[in-house]
């Protein structure tokens, strides 16, 4: 089920190029990635996962609320972090001039049942 869900938001994204559904801890627990993709998205999302860390404790500290969304963009690749709980986060990256609202859209839109097929 995962996997067609990661597959459907990276094909239906312009510029989509990989998905991933991942812990907090940095396990995948699903990935997805065109063949052409020029990057490993499981390396993208233990990378981020770091970050996202980092995030949520910054934000329990500024007494900010739970964060839901992160976006970072870099020269070659835009990457989206979407939270669907205390552990698990969705991802998707796509290239710079790819479809950024789209993206956001779709994930933010599968989130639900992504999330109730976790518990």
């Amino acid at each position: 089920m995962f996997k067609e869900a990661l597959k459907s938001l990276v094909d239906q994204t312009d510029g989509g190029v990989a998905g991933l559904i991942m812990d907090s801890s940095g396990i995948a627990l699903e990935s997805y990635a065109r063949d052409d993709a020029p990057l490993d998205i499981n390396m993208v999302g233990i990378e981020f996962s770091v970050v996202i860390g980092q995030i949520k404790r910054a934000t329990e500290m500024l007494e900010a609320g739970q964060a839901h969304e992160v976006s970072i963009g870099t020269d070659k690749m835009i990457t989206l972090v979407r939270m669907l709980n205390d552990t698990y986060f969705l991802a998707l990256t796509m290239s710079p001039n790819g479809n950024f609202g789209k993206g956001r859209y779709l994930m933010r839109t599968a989130a639900p049942k992504l999330l109730s097929e976790l518990q």
